[in-house]
């Protein structure tokens, strides 16, 4: 769904292999899970999507079940391409970095206890919080003019937060509700 006040781009279909290029460098540069740099590369590099359809996807990844970065490169090369769209997203995204992490678990294994890695850790938890939440704060812009959306975004986040509740029943609860809402306000504007 696309915001009144966004137009889609328009432009020549994507190539496979720049669909498979980026998310390759999403995987291997967007530490922390790669929200923010595949929003960057996708949305306002790229253009290949808008910054609602984005939050979109991430919305729909965020019910999935997996990694949320690996649903939303499938999400959008399906978009982009259908499914040899979602093919070479997910490709570029798990092919090469599936073997750097296998390295570097192993190696963790191994040199656990090691104290400079664990403060190394310890620093890399601190800045992949702070990188959370301003992926948080830019997939929230799109819908600063819908108090519904934002009222829901508050309530989650309180309800994981401070309610302490499980994700998954938050969103198995809001999901339903939220999707009612919608599709009030959308019956209620025509």
């Amino acid at each position: 769904m696309i915001d009144s006040h966004e137009t889609p781009p328009v432009h020549e279909p994507v190539a496979l292999g720049a669909l498979s290029r980026v998310f390759l460098k999403v995987s291997l540069c967007g530490f922390g899970g790669g929200l923010a740099l595949a929003h960057r590369t996708v949305v306002d590099e790229r253009q290949w999507l808008t910054a609602q359809e984005f939050s979109d996807i991430v919305s729909l990844c965020q019910f999935l079940p997996g990694p949320n970065i690996i649903g939303i490169a499938v999400c959008t090369g399906t978009s982009l391409r259908g499914a040899s769209g979602a093919i070479a997203a997910a490709a570029g995204f798990l092919l090469i970095p599936w073997g750097f992490g296998l390295a570097a678990g192993l190696l963790l294994l191994i040199h656990a206890q090691h104290p400079l890695l664990r403060n190394i850790l310890g620093g890399l938890s601190a800045t992949a919080a702070g990188l959370l939440i301003a992926t948080g704060i830019r997939l929230l812009l799109p819908h600063r003019r819908r108090p519904a959306a934002l009222g829901f975004a508050v309530l989650a986040l309180g309800l994981v937060t401070f309610g302490k509740l499980p994700l998954l029943i938050v969103l198995f609860v809001l999901v339903p509700i939220s999707i009612a809402v919608a599709a009030l306000q959308t019956a209620w504007v025509r």
